[in-house]
């Protein structure tokens, strides 16, 4: 099938990351996309092979399909070829010009079949997730009055749309597991070895202060971006009677290297949706910087997925205090506490379908 996805970057490590990888996931299995982002520069660094232009075009071969990325303005005109389904991710609205082009052509082809219009919605473990995934929402004004986009809902759950899962991490998942017992045998009292993807988290320098105290050979691997600045200001704040810590600063990665970083960490530090569903299919141990929104609503998020993930309560409290969420003290880090909650998280999840999987289902049914 043909696909059109839109992805209006609000942080080009996330918004375009998940898209990238449901794009590069649907063109593994044969799809065809055109992924059409305001701002593909992101992709240079996140998936160098796809040799984005300077004008953010790029047309690159994944197994037997194809991934096209256009810009946002690109119109197609009139010769062009009409797709199977429509993909607003993270409920973008679609392009002015895809509209008006969308109805001239439903007017030329008025027995074609629309395309099957999907909302695909941020990752939440929330309650309303469960209740909201594959609804109708009738379009009601405009050249597409009449039409059905639907509601699609990645998440935890088996009453989810579930999450992006390619066969190589079921192949790698299924090999940890074999050996899960001489895994956790192996695993230390405190990280060695620790991956930073944050934004400004207030309790930085307290993490660094554990870091210097309890572990002198632990390294930190220190993404690129606002985390980086936000490990630079912890490291200055830090009192001058603790040794500091050892860190490396890491260069933007492509996808598949910064999930090498994660399975090669003992605990990572996440932010966002991308980096912490990738966390996950490690079996590592994890703490999540959750997007912080002015309302609180980050809080309320944030407390359902630790719900979901059964998280120890030393867990729970690192990531109240890592998300400013709490006054109280980072506890000491239970790294096999830790990674036992995780490594039981992906168990569950290991059991549902995939996020591609599911839509291609979805999209046969509807379409």
């Amino acid at each position: 099938m043909l696909w059109d996805i839109f992805c209006r970057v609000i942080d080009n490590h996330g918004d375009l990351g998940v898209c990238w990888r449901l794009s590069a996931n649907l063109a593994a299995k044969g799809h065809r996309i055109r992924l059409w982002v305001d701002d593909a520069s992101a992709l240079a660094w996140m998936a160098p092979q796809a040799n984005l232009n300077a004008q953010g075009w790029a047309k690159l071969s994944i197994s037997l399909g194809e991934v096209e990325v256009r810009p946002w303005n690109a119109a197609l005109n009139k010769t062009s070829e009409p797709s199977d389904v429509w993909v607003e991710a993270f409920g973008c609205e679609l392009p002015e010009h895809f509209v008006q082009w969308a109805y001239v052509a439903s007017s030329h082809f008025p027995h074609q079949k629309s395309p099957v219009w999907i909302n695909l919605e941020y990752l939440s473990a929330e309650s309303y997730v469960e209740r909201s995934h594959r609804l109708p929402s009738p379009v009601m004004s405009g050249p597409l009055k009449g039409r059905t986009k639907w509601f699609f809902y990645p998440g935890f759950t088996e009453k989810t749309g579930g999450l992006l899962r390619e066969s190589f991490v079921d192949e790698a998942n299924a090999v940890q597991e074999q050996s899960s017992g001489q895994f956790m045998a192996l695993t230390p009292a405190y990280p060695s070895k620790t991956s930073l993807f944050c934004y400004e988290p207030a309790a930085l320098t307290e993490a660094l202060q554990l870091s210097s105290l309890n572990a002198s050979g632990h390294v930190w691997q220190v993404a690129h971006g606002r985390g980086a600045l936000a490990f630079d200001k912890a490291l200055h704040d830090l009192p001058s009677k603790l040794a500091q810590p050892r860190f490396e600063k890491i260069a933007p990665l492509p996808q598949p290297g910064y999930d090498e970083l994660l399975q090669s960490c003992d605990l990572n530090f996440v932010r966002g949706e991308d980096s912490l569903v990738r966390a996950l299919w490690t079996g590592q141990a994890l703490v999540w910087h959750i997007y912080p929104q002015d309302d609180g609503a980050h809080a309320v998020k944030l407390n359902a997925f630790l719900d979901w993930l059964e998280a120890p309560p030393s867990l729970r409290q690192f990531h109240l205090r890592w998300n400013g969420l709490s006054e109280l003290p980072l506890p000491e880090i239970d790294l096999i506490a830790w990674r036992s909650c995780i490594q039981a998280a992906r168990r569950r999840l290991m059991k549902q379908s995939d996020l591609v999987t599911q839509l291609l289902q979805f999209v046969a049914e509807k379409g």
